[in-house]
């Protein structure tokens, strides 16, 4: 067998499971090497958690081969007594590091060294202890400490077989994580609640944080909000009291319905972290610009993200639009009023829409000026169906541009339901389309009836006969 090495363990408990496994693969190695594992900590109750952690070091050193292994449990010289050392040199043997059968062996000689250091530093006065170096390994020099426990040992504080029993290692948890436990133990066992540290759904915080659970009452959309980026972690950081309520309060102040809270919060849950200073801004900007208390509240509930945008963005967008459509400040206001994405959204659409409704389809300013305010989704609606239905109705349907202007609502059909009524008319030759002529079709009739009123009051057919013709299409 070789000469014996010391395994000095660092008594900062976060750099022992480092140590160990150094020490592991070192062992692994030199087996023939008899190998002392010396244990330094502050305190004893932390030199009684570094032993679990040996212990378990030393349980996966299971070899045939004979080696020795000693384990000194010690603490700082200049707070724990050199007595210790004496009484704390467990020799373990790799063929016997298996888990044994009775583990009381162990713990008795850990009980045999607290009782035997108890017995012994009780007869040490204080005037007979001498420092000694940390680095040097136990000999009979004492250490000059203050004993804590030997003024309640003498005094009547607390009495040896009562500290012996608070220290009792039986107490201790199980060794191994994997050690069956029974239903009695498990019983008692108290788990505190926490949140979920990690999850891929918000319904696992629910049961758990305020402030969804109340969201959800609210009507809020959590599986909307938790497939949007960094939304999830955002809503769990706020809290219900200070940070949603006050906001919540200034809307139902403003005039949303309650019924159109979770609506609002679903599609901008960003509300919640604006200051109340800028969304009373935002409010009063509007106000100032005539808009009424009213459609200031309906403004809100149907674009969520207006509250969001600066006092001069919205300025800006207000002047864009009474400059490029020429329409009067009241006129302004009513289109924006009832479309109010039009403060939200992208200029590009909007502007292309009016290039094409001018130079495409052909429509003179005051006409276009006409078909916005009474439409105003025409300004946003897609480019390529928006040409798509003019050229059907203009070129196909042979409609001039006075009659569409008369009724606008024709460009906000869709196409498909536009060509179906169209050819179904002209299969009972009724397509016509001229006012000043008998049989006439009303545009507006064309587009926005249901189908049974449409067969009834325009086709003079019946529903049956209608779907007929559309499956032959």
């Amino acid at each position: 067998m070789k000469e014996g090495v010391f395994l000095s363990v660092p008594h900062r408990l976060f750099e022992l499971p480092y140590c160990l496994a150094v020490f592991l693969f070192w062992y692994s190695q030199n087996r023939d090497t008899s190998v002392i594992l010396r244990l330094e900590c502050t305190h004893f109750y932390m030199a009684l958690t570094c032993i679990q952690h040996c212990q378990r070091c030393t349980s996966l050193l299971r070899s045939r081969s004979v080696g020795i292994i000693t384990l000194q449990y010690s603490t700082d010289a200049q707070h724990w007594p050199a007595a210790l050392w004496n009484y704390f040199i467990v020799p373990v043997l790799p063929s016997v590091l298996q888990r044994s059968p009775n583990p009381s062996q162990t713990r008795e000689r850990w009980n045999l060294g607290v009782r035997r250091y108890c017995e012994s530093h009780a007869k040490v006065q204080p005037s007979q202890m001498k420092h000694r170096n940390t680095d040097e390994l136990p000999g009979t020099d004492m250490v000059s400490y203050q004993n804590p426990l030997s003024h309640q040992l003498i005094d009547g504080g607390m009495l040896l077989k009562e500290w012996q029993t608070a220290l009792d290692l039986d107490d201790a948890p199980g060794h191994s994580a994997l050690e069956e436990i029974s239903h009695e133990e498990a019983v008692r066992m108290d788990i505190p609640a926490a949140l979920p540290p990690v999850s891929i759904s918000l319904k696992d915080y629910v049961n758990e944080s305020e402030t969804l659970g109340k969201l959800v009452q609210l009507g809020v959309q959590l599986w909307k909000l938790e497939q949007r980026p960094n939304v999830s972690s955002m809503l769990l950081r706020l809290d219900f009291q200070t940070d949603v309520t006050p906001r919540l309060v200034f809307l139902k102040q403003l005039g949303v319905e309650d019924s159109r809270l979770g609506y609002l919060i679903s599609h901008n849950p960003f509300i919640l972290t604006e200051s109340l200073e800028n969304l009373q801004a935002r409010v009063a900007y509007l106000r100032s610009k005539k808009f009424s208390a009213e459609s200031v509240a309906s403004m809100v509930s149907r674009a969520p993200y207006l509250l969001n945008f600066s006092v001069k963005r919205m300025d800006n967008r207000l002047g864009f639009y009474q400059q490029q459509l020429g329409l009067s400040a009241q006129k302004t206001r009513d289109v924006v009023a009832r479309l109010p994405r039009l403060l939200c959204g992208s200029l590009e659409p909007v502007k292309e829409n009016l290039k094409i409704c001018k130079l495409e389809m052909g429509f003179r300013e005051n006409e276009l000026q006409h078909i916005v305010t009474v439409i105003p989704k025409v300004l946003t609606a897609n480019k390529r169906k928006l040409t798509q239905i003019f050229d059907y109705i203009h070129n196909t349907m042979n409609i001039p541009h006075g009659l569409i202007v008369k009724f606008p609502q024709v460009l906000n059909a869709k196409y498909l339901r536009i060509k179906e009524r169209h050819l179904f008319l002209q299969y009972l030759d009724r397509a016509q389309y001229d006012p000043a002529k008998p049989n006439y079709i009303c545009l507006d009739k064309l587009v926005s009836l249901p189908d049974e009123a449409y067969c009834t009051e325009v086709a003079s057919a019946t529903l049956k006969d209608f779907e007929l013709f559309q499956k032959t299409m």
